[in-house]
């Protein structure tokens, strides 16, 4: 499968503040990544790198096999950026705005333009600047998806952002994607776990884990196992064993590299005295919680 976005020990760094340290990142074509983590992690800057909004200290990244730093016109005719914080010509009228942007873009669909200003109930005569922020969103999303771009950018897409808006922002997202790779960077992980099939975690610059969101929930369980004698010495317990929770004859753990042969074997070895031991699968968010409190490298 072909990657369309790599990063290669890419770091930023802003005087003495590191926030991005030796990031290798890999995203395949046709994939919906998820660049998770902290407010602060560094997501942002890796976004605006990629954008060629902010150059690099070290390293470097590459889109459609260009460096980042040298994409040309027609690269950027094939990439669709949206961030929260996205500036928009608030003169403009929302049908004035997408009627401006159509000849920068060669494969500029003007029926489906029509259709995203429909599906996202934006109002026409409306000048951007009075629109509320949901609003604000549809219309750079909508102007994003008109021509049907094969990368699309998502910073921070959801913050702010009630259900509603929320709801149809993803469906007029999930309607476009099809032929597309979306790299997502939220800290909102209710509308991540729903589609995105790949998932990385930023924590303070760097780089903890990449990989299939299938694998990533496959290897966290929590384990419950309510026991008989003393809780055992805690020192010697596997690394992948986090987040211990002791209440009563009750002791829970998260393991983060769970296989169900041998994790069960390394808790019997433990826990001689368990009377029960309950293996339970764990949300995204619940996932997150751990990884952000423990610091946990990925397993």
């Amino acid at each position: 499968m072909n990657e369309i976005l790599q990063t290669f020990d890419l770091s930023k760094r802003f005087r003495k503040t590191v926030v991005l340290e030796r990031m290798n990142l890999s995203i395949a074509e046709g994939s919906v990544y998820g660049l998770l983590g902290q407010n602060g992690a560094g997501k942002t800057t890796a976004v605006k790198i990629l954008m060629n909004l902010v150059q690099p200290s070290d390293g470097r990244a590459e889109i459609f096999g260009h460096d980042s730093r040298r994409l040309s016109s027609e690269d950027f005719t094939r990439i669709g950026y949206v961030s929260e914080n996205q500036e928009l010509p608030e003169w403009m009228t929302v049908e004035y705005f997408m009627r401006y942007l159509a000849p920068f873009y060669p494969n500029w669909d003007t029926k489906r333009a029509e259709e995203l200003l429909r599906q996202f109930n934006l109002p026409r005569d409306r000048k951007l600047k009075h629109l509320s922020r949901g609003m604000r969103m549809k219309a750079s999303l909508a102007s994003s998806l008109a021509y049907r771009p094969k990368l699309i950018v998502l910073d921070e897409p959801f913050s702010g952002l009630d259900a509603l808006v929320r709801d149809q922002f993803i469906e007029g997202l999930l309607e476009s994607i099809e032929g597309a790779t979306v790299l997502i960077s939220s800290h909102d992980l209710t509308e991540i776990e729903n589609f995105a099939s790949h998932v990385g975690y930023l924590d303070q610059g760097r780089l903890v884990f990449s990989e299939e969101m299938a694998s990533l929930t496959a290897r966290f369980r929590e384990i419950e196992i309510t026991r008989k004698g003393p809780v055992p010495e805690l020192s010697n317990w596997p690394k992948s064993w986090v987040s211990t929770e002791h209440s009563g004859a009750v002791t829970r753990f998260v393991d983060t590299g769970f296989d169900a042969e041998e994790s069960l074997s390394q808790v019997r070895q433990f826990f001689q005295s368990a009377q029960q031991i309950s293996v339970n699968p764990m949300p995204l968010r619940q996932i997150f919680v751990t990884l952000a409190k423990t610091g946990q490298q990925g397993a």
